[in-house]
């Protein structure tokens, strides 16, 4: 509105504009309006909006009158509408009011709506992945049919894979769930494959279990050699026990065959799985490398060892056929040379020893017989039995028959033939001087028996009598001491003897090996011997016996 308008309104209105005419446009379209009016229709412009304005209000009150129910609707439809507005203006308040907890749960609702459809989404994606992740859930029970049935390839491929899928989603629980499960399974397959080398096994599935235990990296180098080593040694171990050790012949025979098989397979095994350890000896490694060698070395050692102990304690316990013992470990040893291991000489003393036992044993025993038979023995009547002329026979190794007049004697002469033919099968040299002092004492016990058998029979003894005992001792002194004598060369021949000490026969002679002291035997009764030449001195230094002679196994008759 411009400035002349405002100065007409306020002539119009000098105590200023309705408040009802303020904002009306049509009120500065009728100051225009005026504007345009000359003086004489501005002076009547009052006494037209009069009568206009008395129009309008007999136009009204007609309108009114005619048309009264229409205002007294309209009244009552204003009133009405009044009312519902002051109630939805309350209603509106309390919406108002309740506006702020309801956009609270719309958002709760907007979040937990978001965590529906993420879920949802995740269900589906899982709906759509259902025969991957089914792949990886079963991952421990395929490992574990795999490990079952012996397919341990694919159980390591399994492994490696649950192995690189956890480094990557470790983080995830079930994925972690399937690490420890299958890290438990790798355990109990790394115990299966060690069990399995404790088992009858031949090279090509040794060398696949050792393959797979080294792709499994449980041990290092040594620690696998030092697993292999301990778990075909406990097989061997539980071979060697299954062995019945009622019969000790049958026991030490089984327990060779076992210990030569199975030991050579295991040496044959160990070096073609672990080769490196020939080629690190030979080229002087690291101590790392020596240190597997003196395992293995150590271990082969051991089981030689228990093979020793095993193969004395079965042959003192008594073993039938010595020679064939001694020909399978000889055989034994030899073997094991293929591979460095030669032991026949640690066998050696051990026959030594148990041969030089049972040969002592069995003299012994000769012993025990001979004075049960001198006590039983008597010369009545003996006397006019007939005597046998004593001949010496240096050609031949049979028995004397002068023996053959004298009970005593004759069983003693065919317990030394038995002692002596047993050890004949299988007679080291390294015992020839044990075995002839084990006679040159029975012999000894055998005089002095006879000198007590003398002490106590003398004062009962008739003239015939105490010539037929003269003739006893003799037939001891001179026909049986010798017998004896020659029976031992034959045994031990004194070529044999010479070529193996590197000395001459008078040497061996002079040195008393396997020479019988002949005096000494009979001190205790040379007063009741006649005097003679002595002829196993003669025979001896006549004749040397023939060492191809073998001593007649048939016993002499026993009468008288």
């Amino acid at each position: 509105m411009d400035l002349d308008n405002e100065r007409v309104l306020k002539l119009i209105f000098p105590n200023g504009v309705p408040e009802n005419l303020q904002e009306n446009p049509e009120l500065v379209i009728y100051l225009n309006k005026l504007g345009t009016y000359k003086v004489d229709q501005l002076k009547k412009e009052q006494s037209r909006l009069q009568d206009e304005n008395k129009n309008v209000v007999e136009q009204t009150q007609d309108l009114a009158i005619s048309n009264y129910k229409t205002f007294i609707h309209t009244s009552e439809c204003s009133r009405s509408i009044f009312s519902e507005f002051q109630n939805a203006e309350s209603q509106v308040d309390k919406l108002i009011g309740k506006l702020p907890d309801f956009s609270d749960k719309c958002e709760k609702f907007l979040s937990e709506a978001s965590e529906i459809n993420e879920n949802r989404r995740l269900n589906s994606i899982t709906l759509k992945k259902n025969a991957q992740l089914l792949e990886i859930l079963e991952l421990p029970q395929l490992m574990e049919r795999c490990i079952r049935e012996g397919r341990y390839e694919e159980a390591l491929e399994l492994a490696s894979y649950v192995q690189k899928l956890g480094q990557n989603q470790g983080n995830i629980a079930v994925i972690n769930s399937i690490v420890v499960a299958v890290e438990s399974l790798w355990h109990t397959m790394l115990a299966q494959l060690v069990a399995q080398l404790k088992t009858d096994l031949q090279l090509p599935k040794c060398l696949q279990i050792v393959g797979y235990l080294r792709r499994m990296q449980a041990f290092g180098n040594n620690e696998l050699k030092l697993k292999f080593l301990q778990a075909r040694d406990a097989w061997l171990t539980n071979s060697l026990n299954s062995i019945p050790r009622d019969d000790a012949q049958q026991h030490l025979t089984k327990t060779i065959e076992v210990t030569r098989i199975n030991l050579f397979n295991i040496i044959t095994q160990y070096r073609a799985i672990f080769p490196d350890e020939d080629a690190s000896s030979s080229l002087k490694a690291n101590s790392l490398s020596s240190d597997a060698g003196r395992l293995f070395q150590s271990w082969l050692h051991r089981k030689i060892a228990n093979f020793l102990e095993t193969l004395e304690t079965d042959l003192l316990k008594g073993v039938n056929s010595l020679d064939t013992v001694l020909g399978q470990c000889m055989y034994f040893g030899l073997s094991f040379s293929r591979v460095g291991a030669d032991f026949r000489a640690l066998m050696a003393p051990i026959f030594i020893r148990v041969i030089k036992q049972n040969f002592s044993n069995s003299i012994q025993g000769v012993n025990q017989n001979f004075e049960r038979d001198l006590e039983r023995y008597t010369l009545i009547n003996k006397a006019a039995s007939g005597i046998h002329n004593r001949r010496i026979e240096l050609d031949q190794m049979n028995p004397p028959e002068t023996l053959l007049d004298f009970h005593p004697l004759a069983a003693l002469c065919n317990g030394y033939l038995n002692v002596l033919n047993e050890l004949r099968l299988c007679a080291p040299i390294a015992i020839a001087n044990d075995v002839t002092k084990n006679m040159q004492l029975s012999l000894e016990f055998v005089a002095r028996k006879i000198l007590s058998f003398y002490r106590q029979e003398q004062q009962a003894f008739s003239g015939n009598e105490r010539e037929y005992f003269v003739k006893f001792c003799s037939c001891f002194a001179y026909d049986l001491i010798p017998y004896i004598q020659r029976c031992i060369h034959v045994l031990f021949p004194q070529a044999t003897l010479t070529a193996a000490l590197g000395i001459n026969l008078i040497t061996l002679e002079n040195e008393g090996i396997t020479f019988i002291q002949q005096k000494v035997i009979l001190e205790p009764i040379k007063h009741l011997l006649p005097h003679k030449v002595d002829v196993m001195l003669l025979q001896e230094k006549s004749k040397q016996i023939d060492a191809s002679v073998p001593i007649a196994p048939a016993s002499i008759s026993q009468e008288g």
